[in-house]
């Protein structure tokens, strides 16, 4: 390290050796010393005192001048370091300047400039040797300055140098080895100063104070750092120096003064208090004198405490100057005192100049920003703090003064920040006392003061704890006030313009509750879910001002806790409440809520009187002055709650009479006394004999306070009348004199009010209750820190929700500036987050609504151009933009918030907003749902301001076409005349109205419905039913309410169709709501349609993911069977197409018959309609073609839909033909199922033959009815088909002969006797070519005959069957067609016949019989012979009929009784008659 040398020649830089630096350094100082000695010595010379002493050399010269000039001719002489060198050498020439009475102010400002310069130059540090005694001799020598004045200005240049010196000193390295006692001196000298300032001019004012601030931080600085060591004593060169001691003057005293106890006066009537300060020397003419400091107003401690005081004094300054600084500091504050606390409230406390306290609180606010938290650790500043500096802060912040108002709030604020655990009660009365009560207009507080006010609470509120700690400590503690709930009410109500403009008093209220409300959204977000905390309930009784915490630091205790404490305090509310109405039901409802034990006990009554708050005070007096035996006992467990330990008795009479009202009665005013004089006698005896002493005294005090603030009593109390009046009370002996004289004066003073005030407003802080909130601090629980996780957020957000919402929506709706509005929307969006987050539905919803009311969505429309109108209103589009917000962030927990928010999107609906997808479903695959030229992932795009870009105005909206897709327009303005191009302005407005409804993704609402909850999304679907409006009957809705009813239908087929996996919590409402459109529609119209295909669109969706709830859903379908009959004709077309697409998707998914039968029964319908029944057909040879999709459930119902086909005249008989073929071939399906059947067990295969055997009866009797069609072709083919269906299609089906024989009966019997009937009696024009088709007829007869003739001879009944059939051949040869018998008939049975019984003879079923009698054979043969006579010799060429009988053998298959067969010829002919 070294200045820098260059060589010539080499041209190199070398550096100078070490040693050349300390050489320079030294001589550095030297010569600064010696101009230091120069200036000083100049500025002397220049008086003509000094300078006549160089007259000749026989003369000396003045000591001063000696010494300056003995330390020139030193300081260069000396070789070591300067630490080395004794300070007091070089300084002591100057010091002695200083001290001099005889120099003139110039010359001391020079010398105090010289010592500043050689202090800030560090040339004194812990190094130095014997630095202690001489940072002591400067600061004595500076602190007992002495000079001449000359004039004002000089005076105030040496004032401001003795304060830069000073500061010099506390801030030089070696300030830690001054003593306690100098540090005191150097600040009661900086204050003194400050003082005489005030007489001199506005910079040495100025200068003053900043030096004392300066002073006060740099001394508290110091604090954190003797937390928990005291710094060493300092020694210099190495060598351990014992520091000179520096005496104490005898008027010094250093302690701290004593603290009020409320042994002295109950008033805050104490001097101002004095701190020690002390010079060594007073200052001559000119010098600084201060009437605020009393030197004799302390004296030296004697005995121990004053060795120990002196201990302290000299010691190396710490925390023991700090406590009487600060003290000091507080005593400046205590000047109010003489002005008197007992003005009424709307009195100005602070009737002197504020300049004093102002800067009193300005050091104080100093020193505790940076003592802060350390104070804690030291009890005499914590004491200090809680004591005296907060009882003056109280009352200092009742002035009228704004400045001293905002100093106090700043002081408190720093308090909370780092004292709040120590200051638990002392900031529940400053809030209840000073900020509340100054909010309120009827205190008489000035505007001034009410916005300094708030200002201070709203910076409360920014301390992100600050509402949550409050809640926890004092709203959930029953002996403390819902401090949370009164400033979150204050905030509202400030908010409020009542009959006003919006000012910035207002908006500043908004900002604090927004804060508060942003602080519980923050803490959400550093907690895992929230879960929602279970309510409190109390299962029986305990004592409830007994409860504890186990652990105060502990959130797993602590939260239970405070949660169970203020619903105790909820309920005691509640009983409150009952009480004071009537107060025997007031206490059986708190035994009913187990808060007092189920046989009431004098303390536990006692308690609820002492810690309720908001009982009638009238009427707890006359119970407690009650002579009822219960009642006495009560009173004096209540006086027992009570702590009058070491109390004055005025004051504890007063905080007695505070909880209740005094009764007027004297025998109850005695109870009363009674109870109170032992409470007090047993705590406080001191002076008193005996407890009757303290009852007389208490009753002598009651009639002194009557005396002298009644105004009825004209004729005062004097002194000496109220010492008279108590003469010989204490046991037969005088009370002293000075203790009834300060009695009196405290009474005279402040009145006992024995009519206390009822629980309404923020009471006073008095003495007495000052000094009863002292005692509890010291027994209260202790405070709860809050951390950044939400854990009574929910009950706090409960408790204020409701005055934040109607305030912020009221600044909301009164605002008139952006920023404001963003303000509100902010607060808002917190506000739903946090609804939200704890649950809190009701909350939200009311949220939704005052949100929904400043979207102008809502409000009738009375402007021409609403879309224009809503673009240039900022305030409707943020809160538009707000609301879907919500919805889209918060949707689970919005329920009937949900018409609100349909509300603003059927008015966005009607103006054309809305983008095309809005009512679309997530899984919509139609791609005519979307236009690609309008948008991009179902939202608008948004283009350019340019008028290419913006659709045209004077445009008519757009509308999409098509049955699935009735689409609101895109972005268009309804107009009904053209005009002009849009200006500029328009142009901007509209493109911010779509630039907002872009940001709104109002979409997103329905096709992500899917992940809303179940409760929401329950809400919303209803939401929409209420909002689409009920149908009435009739066509009476004007097209504005259909297209509102459509669109709602069109969401709700959306958000039904996204949540298929819930459809059954969506399916009720929704059907009813179709259901109810259906039935109420008698004319075709849009929402009919729309709820008629929007319900088959549903079932085609979710048939193949909900097959648990397909018959529910196919049963809906029958509200399309139900529809008017215009209404069905209308659309069956489109009906029919819809229910192919249903059937060809989720054919394989129906699977019971009473879905089955709902398809059937639609396609039936369609049948004989000209324009659906094509496909209507098309869905039924689906189903039933290769019997794909038949099955035993829906055989039956496709037969029956297929014979209605076949039966239609509509189409082509071709169509018929097909159809007949699709039931012919479904015969094949019965075979399958059959063998099926075979495998299943026995039971099962029983059950399912026998089903299978009624389906093919079902079928062939179906056919049997198409055998009858007038249609020749169709008819004929159906006789084919039924012939195939009980011939060759029968193989494989178990058809028992019951069954046969029914089939006989009911289907071919039937036919033929149906068929001759239509034949002999219809024209030829109804049905042509009946011949053919009889013939027809008698060969299916003859075929199936001749297939079952074996099985069937088996049956007692073949005999009747057999006839059956002989009978009705015989009428067919008889029938006259067209008035003639039929030539193919009569070739055609006979040949028939023969066959048949040239089969039966082969099977041996027709024999002769061997016992006569009427015989089948005789039977047979007389039929036989009415129909061909030649058929017998043909037969049975060798016998003869006529005469032999023929009877089978017995037991042969063929036998049968003669009564058989006389039965059953005879029922035989009457069937074919």
């Amino acid at each position: 390290m070294g200045r820098l040398k260059l060589k010539s020649g080499i041209k190199v830089i070398e550096e100078e050796p070490e040693d050349c630096e300390f050489m320079c350094n030294r001589g550095a100082f030297a010569c600064m010393v010696n101009s230091e000695i120069g200036a000083v010595l100049a500025v002397m010379r220049r008086n003509v005192r000094w300078g006549g002493r160089y007259v000749g050399d026989d003369q000396l010269e003045h000591s001063l001048i000696q010494s300056l000039k003995a330390l020139r001719r030193k300081i260069y002489s000396w070789q070591h370091q300067w630490h080395t060198i004794n300070p007091t050498i070089y300084l002591e020439p100057f010091l002695d300047v200083i001290r001099s009475d005889e120099t003139g102010a110039p010359i001391t400002g020079v010398a105090l400039s010289s010592v500043y310069k050689i202090l800030t130059l560090d040339m004194l540090d812990l190094n130095t040797v014997n630095v202690e005694d001489a940072m002591h001799l400067v600061v004595d020598a500076v602190t007992s300055c002495r000079f001449e004045v000359s004039d004002p200005a000089s005076e105030e240049v040496v004032l401001m140098k003795i304060l830069q010196v000073l500061l010099a000193c506390m801030k030089s390295k070696a300030s830690v080895v001054l003593n306690n006692q100098h540090v005191c001196t150097i600040v009661n000298t900086c204050f003194r100063v400050v003082h005489q300032a005030g007489t001199k001019g506005e910079l040495l004012q100025r200068i003053a104070r900043h030096t004392m601030h300066e002073l006060v931080r740099c001394i508290f600085s110091h604090l954190p750092d003797f937390d928990h060591m005291e710094p060493p004593l300092a020694n210099g060169g190495g060598s351990s120096l014992k520091p000179e001691g520096v005496g104490l003057d005898k008027d010094y005293a250093f302690g701290e003064k004593s603290l009020e106890n409320g042994n002295g006066s109950s008033d805050y009537d104490a001097s101002p208090a004095i701190v020690g300060f002390a010079s060594n020397a007073s200052m001559s003419t000119g010098s600084v004198t201060s009437s605020l400091v009393d030197q004799n107003a302390a004296g030296l401690a004697s005995g121990k405490e004053a060795g120990n005081d002196m201990h302290l004094a000299t010691e190396p300054y710490g925390v023991p100057c700090m406590v009487e600084i600060f003290h000091y500091l507080c005593s400046l504050l205590n000047i109010v005192e003489h002005v008197g606390s007992t003005a009424g409230p709307r009195s100005n406390p602070i009737a002197f100049d504020e300049d004093v306290p102002l800067f009193a609180l300005g050091l104080i606010n100093s020193a505790i920003e940076l003592g802060g938290p350390s104070m804690r650790r030291h009890p005499k500043l914590l004491a200090l703090i809680e004591d005296e500096l907060f009882r003056n802060l109280m009352q200092f912040g009742l002035s009228m003064s704004p400045l001293i108002l905002s100093m106090v709030c700043s002081i408190v604020l720093n308090l909370y920040h780092h004292l709040r655990m120590e200051l638990k009660l002392q900031l529940e009365a400053f809030f209840s006392c000073v900020i509340l009560r100054l909010a309120q207009n009827r205190y008489g507080a000035s505007y001034q003061q009410q916005e300094v006010v708030m200002e201070a609470l709203v910076d409360f509120c920014r301390q992100k704890l600050f509402m949550a700690e409050m809640y926890a400590n004092l709203d959930c503690d029953i002996t403390c006030g819902n401090v949370f709930e009164d400033l979150a009410n204050l905030l509202s109500k400030s908010a409020f313009p009542v009959n006003c403009p919006l000012s910035s008093m207002h908006v500043l209220a908004l900002d604090g509750l927004i804060a508060v409300i942003q602080g519980m959204a923050e803490r959400i977000g550093n907690s895992s879910p929230v879960s929602e905390l279970a309510p409190v309930h109390l299962e029986e009784h305990s004592p409830f001002w007994t409860v504890k915490c186990e652990n105060y630091a502990d959130p797993d205790h602590w939260v239970g806790f405070v949660r169970r404490r203020k619903y105790i305090k909820r309920r005691l509310a509640i009983g409150a409440n009952h009480f004071n109405r009537d107060p025997k039901k007031g206490l059986e409802f708190l035994q009913g809520t187990h808060l007092l034990p189920d046989k009431l006990d004098p303390q536990s009554v006692a308690c609820f009187f002492r810690y309720t708050a908001g009982l009638d005070k009238n009427l707890v007096g006359d119970f407690l002055g009650n002579h009822d035996e219960f009642c006495v006992q009560v009173l004096h467990e209540f006086a027992g709650t009570f702590d009058f330990q070491d109390m004055n008795l005025d004051t504890a009479l007063r905080l007695f009479l505070e909880t209740f009202r005094l009764p007027g009665e004297s025998q109850k005013i005695q109870r009363v006394l009674e109870a109170f004089s032992e409470r007090y006698y047993e705590q406080s005896p001191h002076i008193l004999a005996n407890k009757d002493a303290a009852l007389l005294l208490s009753y002598s005090l009651i009639m002194l306070n009557t005396d002298q603030h009644n105004v009825q009593v004209k004729k005062k109390m004097t002194e000496e009348d109220f010492i008279r009046n108590n003469r010989h009370i204490n046991g037969g002996n005088d009370l002293p004199r000075e203790y009834l004289s300060e009695l009196y004066h405290s009474i005279c003073k402040n009145e006992i009010r024995t009519t206390p005030e009822q629980g309404a407003g923020f009471p006073e802080m008095t003495p007495s209750r000052w000094i009863d909130l002292m005692r509890k601090s010291k027994m209260t629980a202790p405070f709860i820190m809050c951390d950044s996780r939400p854990y009574l957020d929910h009950d706090m957000f409960a408790i204020m929700s409701g005055p934040t919402i109607a305030a912020i929506s009221v600044v909301f709706d009164h605002a008139e500036h952006e920023d404001v509005f963003q303000t509100c929307v902010e607060g808002f969006m917190a506000m739903a987050k946090i609804s939200a987050c704890h649950h809190l539905e009701d909350v939200l919803d009311d949220l939704v609504v005052s949100l929904c009311k400043f979207t102008t969505l809502l409000n009738p429309s009375s402007v021409d151009e609403p879309v224009l109108a809503f673009g240039d209103d900022t305030k409707a589009r943020m809160a538009t933009v707000a609301v879907f917000t919500i919805a889209n962030r918060f949707g689970d927990y919005i329920r009937t918030g949900w018409r609100n928010i349909l509300d603003c999107i059927l008015r966005l609906h009607k103006l054309g907003l809305l983008p095309a997808r809005v009512a679309s479903d997530a899984a919509d695959d139609d791609p005519e749902a979307v236009s690609a030229d309008h948008l991009v992932h179902g939202k608008p795009v948004m283009t350019s301001l340019s008028a290419s870009h913006i659709p045209v105005m004077n445009s008519t909206p757009r509308r999409s076409s098509g049955l699935m897709g009735r689409f609101s327009q895109l972005l268009s303005l309804e107009t009904e005349e053209p005009r002009s191009q849009p200006t500029e302005q328009q142009l901007a407005a509209h493109q911010r109205t779509l630039q907002t409804i872009q940001k709104c993704h109002i979409d997103s609402i329905f096709t992500e419905s899917k992940f809303l909850q179940a409760d929401s999304l329950l809400q919303l679907a209803k939401a929409l039913i209420w909002v689409a409006g009920r149908p009435q009957k009739g066509n009476n809705n004007s097209p504005e309410d259909e297209d509102t009813a459509v669109f709602c239908l069109e969401l709700l087929i959306a958000i039904t169709l996204n949540n298929r996996d819930r459809i059954g919590l969506l399916w009720q409402g929704v059907y009813e709501h179709i259901a109810s459109i259906v039935q109420s529609t008698v004319t075709p119209c849009a929402l009919v349609e729309k709820a008629v295909f929007g319900l088959l669109r549903i079932c085609q969706r979710l048939l193949p993911y909900k097959e648990n709830l397909a018959d529910e859903l196919l049963r809906s379908l029958q509200l399309v069977l139900k529809l008017d009959a215009r209404v069905a004709d209308a659309y069956c077309e489109h009906i029919t197409q819809e229910v192919t697409r249903l059937v060809k998707a989720n054919a394989a998914h129906i699977r019971s018959q009473m879905g089955w039968r709902t398809i059937a029964s639609l396609l039936s319908i369609t049948a004989r309609h000209p324009d659906a029944s094509e496909a209507g057909f098309e869905a039924l040879l689906f189903i039933m073609s290769d019997g794909a999709h038949l099955s035993p459930a829906n055989y039956v119902l496709c037969v029956d839909a297929s014979r209605q086909f076949a039966e239609s005249r509509v189409g082509l008989a071709d169509r018929s033909v097909r159809s007949l073929d699709l039931m012919a071939e479904s015969v094949s399906c019965l075979g399958r199922w059959s063998c099926e059947a075979k495998d299943a067990g026995e039971e099962d295969a029983s059950k399912m033959s026998q089903e299978i055997g009624e389906m093919w009866l079902r079928l062939v009797l179906g056919l049997r009815k198409l055998c009858l069609d007038n249609r020749e072709e169709v008819r004929n083919h159906a006789l084919l088909s039924l012939q195939r269906s009980l011939t060759t299609g029968v193989e494989g089906i178990c058809v028992t002969h019951a069954l046969w024989l029914q089939c006989f009966d009911q289907v071919i019997f039937t036919m033929l006797d149906d068929l001759l009937e239509i034949a002999q009696n219809h024209t030829q024009k109804d049905c042509k070519n009946m011949e053919g088709t009889l013939v027809l007829a008698m060969k299916l007869l003859s075929k199936v005959f001749l297939q079952l003739v074996h099985e069937l001879a088996l049956l007692t009944s073949f005999c009747k069957l057999w006839l059956g059939i002989l009978s009705r051949m015989e009428k067919y040869i008889k029938a006259r067609v067209r008035g003639k018998r039929s030539e193919k008939l009569q070739e055609l049975i006979p040949e028939l016949l023969k066959n048949t019984l040239l089969v039966m003879k082969t099977k041996v079923l027709v024999q002769r019989s061997t016992l006569g009698g009427d015989s089948l054979w005789e039977l047979t043969w007389l039929h036989v012979n009415n129909i061909a006579p030649s058929l017998q010799s043909e037969v049975f060429p060798d016998q003869e009929p006529e005469q032999e009988n023929k009877q089978g053998e017995p037991g042969s298959p063929g036998s049968v009784s003669s009564s058989d067969m006389l039965s059953a010829s005879e029922e035989g002919i009457r069937t074919a008659g």
